[in-house]
């Protein structure tokens, strides 16, 4: 039988955001139950889950695949972001997410709604995946780069300025560089939001994006601040006490 995870600790708030400090030992189990959370309290009714890729939320989303009671037959899962690859490419967003959750839980295939990104004409493919998404996405699962960056929503990007386009080209600093992203219209009008944090080295993102001065262009993670963070310790440690 499967062991309860371990009890998650009560956020305190910073500012808007309500913040769950976990060690680095228990950050993938805490996320999971955090999101899971999340999930069953929409009860019955169908629900939209945006997710992203990279190397934190891969754990948490192996985690979440264990736990109990999920409405999976009634969630639509959607993405934050993807890279202009194959979806069998290491470098693929829907192969993490594929590998470490939809093919552990039943969910209808239907239901899962890829970004093409590796159609050749990017702009065609930011409009198609624009009309999939629904008009406010239930919860959204976000990261943070070193840079501050979250979803492909870069520093200094003209994405950040977008009001109109919900998903739009961007460009990244490392490869794989072309990319398609949501844009802040998405992010500010998501339900619910939940951004992860794990590591040293993200301690100086995560400082700047809760308690610095730094605009939405110098810390595009900043526009989650009204969400729910889980930092571990180690992300955490420029934090004021």
């Amino acid at each position: 039988m499967k062991q309860r995870p371990r009890a998650t600790p009560e956020p305190r708030r910073v500012g808007k955001t309500k913040l769950h400090l976990v060690p680095p030992s228990s950050f993938s189990n805490a996320g999971a139950d955090v999101l899971a959370a999340a999930l069953r309290g929409f009860g019955r009714r169908n629900l939209s889950l945006a997710l992203s890729g990279g190397s934190t939320p891969g754990p948490i989303y192996e985690a979440l695949a264990g736990f109990p009671g999920i409405p999976w037959e009634r969630i639509g899962i959607y993405f934050a972001d993807e890279r202009a690859v194959p979806p069998d490419d290491p470098a693929s967003n829907y192969r993490l997410v594929r590998s470490a959750l939809l093919e552990r839980v039943p969910i209808p295939a239907e239901s899962v709604h890829r970004m093409e990104a590796e159609r050749p004409d990017l702009d065609e493919a930011a409009e198609s995946y624009e009309r999939r998404l629904p008009s406010r996405l239930d919860v959204l699962v976000l990261g943070i780069g070193e840079d501050g960056h979250t979803a492909s929503l870069f520093p200094g990007s003209p994405n950040l300025r977008e009001t109109a386009r919900r998903v739009a080209p961007a460009r990244s600093p490392s490869p794989p560089t072309e990319r398609l992203t949501i844009t802040p219209p998405v992010v500010l009008s998501a339900g619910r939001i939940f951004l992860f944090a794990r590591g040293p080295a993200k301690a100086d993102a995560v400082r700047e994006a809760l308690l610095g001065e730094a605009d939405m262009s110098g810390c595009p993670a900043r526009l989650a601040r009204g969400g729910t963070w889980v930092v571990d310790t180690e992300a955490a440690a420029q934090l004021r006490p």
